[in-house]
């Protein structure tokens, strides 16, 4: 009866340990998720009035811009607050899955005119820094490189070059 019980127990035990170890493997394979940039507060946004609301008043309520633009134009200039959500799935670098922009457009007195919502749908990919120079001409390699020059060498005997050499006796 008491070999019964302990081959009860750990039966009990393999399954609970198994579970665990299960549980733990998938938890580890769901994507770590991370809010970049400014956090949109709907109530914040509900206070700016077109026509009404100033710099001064959006910056009290949203805080400070993640960038600002003093383009010219239909409207004078605005302010940008981005917000991006990352996912990052075990080794793989982490990609973007969403982006919101708020942007709020400011006439020359600094009263706001519009606010505009964009998404990672109206985003357009720059790349600012590459990691190649285009140039003109043939891609060789090294080993082309070095049976290319294999003929170009002038010989000792050739007829070409017979003119005086400076620095050379009798040149």
């Amino acid at each position: 009866m008491t070999s019964q019980r302990l081959r009860r127990h750990a039966g009990i035990l393999v399954a609970v340990a198994s579970l665990s170890v299960a549980g733990l493997a998938l938890a580890g394979c769901s994507p770590v998720v991370e809010q970049r940039g400014y956090v949109l507060n709907e109530k914040d946004l509900k206070r700016i009035k077109p026509g009404q609301t100033t710099k001064e008043e959006v910056r009290e309520y949203m805080g400070s811009p993640s960038t600002e633009s003093p383009l010219g134009g239909p409207h004078h200039d605005a302010y940008y607050y981005i917000s991006s959500t990352f996912e990052t799935d075990t080794f793989y670098p982490p990609e973007e899955v969403d982006r919101t922009v708020v942007a709020v457009y400011f006439d020359k007195q600094g009263v706001a005119q519009q606010v505009a919502y964009y998404g990672l749908q109206d985003g357009q990919i720059v790349d600012f820094q590459t990691r190649t120079t285009p140039s003109r001409g043939k891609e060789l390699t090294v080993l082309g490189q070095l049976f290319s020059n294999l003929g170009r060498f002038n010989k000792a005997n050739d007829k070409r070059n017979t003119g005086p050499v400076p620095g050379r006796p009798g040149g």
